[in-house]
């Protein structure tokens, strides 16, 4: 590599220019080893998908598959937290519970503000859980009806759940994989749209009251990745240009670019009876091997956030935290770009976490003094880096503590690829293939770079050239990474800035 190395020791200049963060030890809630500060994860115990997510009167509301008697999955209930801007949570009373049914696996929540179910009371608009009822038993015995889909209401914004007692109201026609329903009110035809995987493609059902279901068509046999199991869908419009686009997220398991799980979306058209996709090959929202599971709020406006699960299942019952097991990404506001003719979504932090703290340090052109012989900042807290500059070249920054555990991340120019590399992240020897460097490609066609880091605790995620290219990573490291070895290039109208983005728990 030809680019100029140099050292970025942060903790003279950052020192001269600020207090010192508050540290915090490794023990009480929220401040345990490998806790995040800055993305969602529960109290105590296993958490996976992102459920239920839809926005009202002022709050966000996030419901996630939860199992509240142990740190490994079991029987799913649904999870509950609130927040008035996606990053400040307050975890709720658990929301709903397994029944006679089975558990209670993924799917999705809507306004009902038309009151189609009838749910309503007094003019209030009832919330309406849609979810997966899984019968174990029925699994066990290998009926291949085992999944079927339910529904429960709440007129206090969600805080209780009455289950609707006509429940199933979508029955298993015989497919083995039947869940993840997600729903969303189609006006061009005053009807709600249930999109669901089954098995290796996903079939769409309508409705008029969220009770009776009527199939409409299906898609995916011989378009994306087919790696593994199809799971938790979504179906949205996205404007690029004044032209409207439906875009699909398909969530498959394995099968992902870099092992393991992952997800995938296609681009096209929907009509209120099936989708079309413009294209059939594979296009990968997140690149990173720990985003998967994810989709978007209901009820957001124009706006639409993005928001996965933080793992991966292939090591996700391994992972070593303690009292909690998994963390959700940050929130992702969702665009479209047209790069050589190729409709591509791309990904950026929402505003809301641009908004938390003033840059701690600015860099232009690289002229930074490189004192040696200092540690990296310890700071403690969650952070952005920024990284831009006038030319497309081979960089790398890297991630360190005192204890010389890293994680880099950079661009390959030969390659024309992103990668993150955690081979030597830290605690690797849980799961043997988790001591790795993923890589994604690169879409941008200019001939300016620029990256974006958010750092936690134990996550790094990468949004390039404006979110065409997104990466997630998770690692566990014994204390806090901080910018460290700066490896790229340098002079003319290149910047860094670092930014604090704070803890969000207190």
């Amino acid at each position: 590599m030809k680019s100029l190395r140099y050292l970025l020791f942060w903790t003279l200049l950052i020192a001269a220019s600020i207090p010192c963060a508050e540290a915090q030890t490794d023990t009480g809630l929220y401040k345990e080893l490998y806790r995040p500060q800055l993305h969602f994860s529960p109290k105590a115990h296993w958490m996976n998908d992102p459920n239920g997510m839809v926005y009202n009167k002022g709050i966000y509301h996030l419901f996630f598959q939860y199992y509240p008697d142990g740190s490994t999955w079991g029987p799913m209930h649904w999870g509950h937290a609130t927040s008035p801007d996606m990053l400040h949570w307050k975890e709720q009373a658990i929301a709903l519970y397994p029944d006679s049914l089975g558990y209670i696996f993924s799917g999705s929540a809507v306004v009902d503000e038309k009151n189609t179910s009838g749910f309503g009371k007094k003019g209030q608009a009832p919330l309406v859980a849609i979810f997966t009822s899984h019968d174990p038993i029925g699994e066990k015995a290998r009926t291949g009806k085992y999944e079927n889909q339910s529904i429960a209401y709440s007129l206090d914004n969600g805080i209780t759940w009455t289950k609707y007692a006509g429940n199933p109201v979508l029955k298993n026609p015989g497919i083995a994989d039947f869940r993840d329903p997600k729903v969303m009110w189609y006006e061009a035809s005053k009807k709600w749209i249930m999109t669901l995987a089954t098995q290796d493609r996903i079939t769409f059902y309508s409705s008029p009251n969220l009770k009776e279901w009527t199939r409409e068509s299906e898609f995916g046999a011989k378009a994306g990745a087919h790696g593994g199991v199809w799971e938790c869908p979504d179906l949205f419009p996205l404007t690029h240009a004044g032209k409207q686009y439906w875009i699909l997220i398909v969530n498959i398991n394995p099968g992902g670019p870099n092992g393991g799980s992952a997800t995938q979306y296609f681009t096209g058209q929907f009509d209120g009876h099936g989708f079309t996709a413009n294209h059939t090959n594979i296009k990968w929202l997140d690149y990173g091997p720990d985003e998967y599971a994810g989709i978007t709020w209901s009820n957001t406006g124009k706006r639409k956030i993005f928001l996965g699960w933080m793992s991966n299942w292939a090591y996700a019952g391994e992972v070593p935290t303690h009292p909690w097991r998994s963390a959700m990404t940050i929130p992702r506001e969702l665009g479209l770009a047209n790069v050589n003719g190729r409709l591509l979504i791309k990904s950026s932090p929402v505003r809301e976490l641009k908004k938390q703290e003033p840059p701690l340090l600015t860099i232009t052109n690289n002229r930074a003094t490189t004192t040696k012989g200092y540690d990296t900042v310890r700071n403690e807290e969650p952070y952005m880096l920024t990284l831009t500059a006038d030319t497309i070249k081979d960089c790398s920054l890297v991630l360190s503590n005192k204890e010389g555990e890293q994680v880099i991340v950079g661009y390959d120019a030969s390659a024309n690829q992103y990668y993150i590399d955690r081979t030597r992240s830290g605690k690797t020897g849980f799961n043997k293939g988790f001591a790795s460097r993923h890589v994604a490609p690169r879409f941008a066609t200019n001939h300016t770079l620029r990256l974006v880091l958010v750092v936690d605790r134990a996550s790094v995620e990468l949004f390039a050239d404006d979110g065409l290219t997104v990466m997630t990573s998770i690692f566990f490291s014994k204390s806090w990474l901080n910018p460290g070895v700066i490896d790229g290039p340098r002079g003319g109208d290149s910047k860094i800035v670092v930014s604090r983005l704070g803890r969000v728990w207190k």
